[in-house]
């Protein structure tokens, strides 16, 4: 199943764009996804298990990295955003 999922992350950090940005090139990297950035947002499209593997993924990574952090997100199961 195709699925659209939304995420912003907020670092609990002072200077706070470092890590927003490796949290978005982590999800770049995965080579099966559809990755669009926007000012207040990052929008993600394919497969429902590959995106739900990436984000796992790339959340604890982020943790690992950068420490503790805010995520707030959206998930449209079934729908391709344009």
């Amino acid at each position: 199943m195709i699925m659209t999922a939304e995420i912003t992350m907020y670092p609990f950090q002072e200077d706070f764009v470092p890590p927003i940005q490796a949290f978005i090139d982590k999800l770049a990297a995965a080579e099966s996804l559809q990755v669009t950035t926007y000012p207040t947002c990052t929008v993600l499209v394919g497969e429902y298990g590959i995106i739900m593997d990436v984000l796992k993924e790339s959340m604890a990574w982020s943790y690992r990295e950068s420490g503790r952090g805010v995520f707030v997100s959206k998930f449209i199961p079934g729908y391709q955003a344009a």
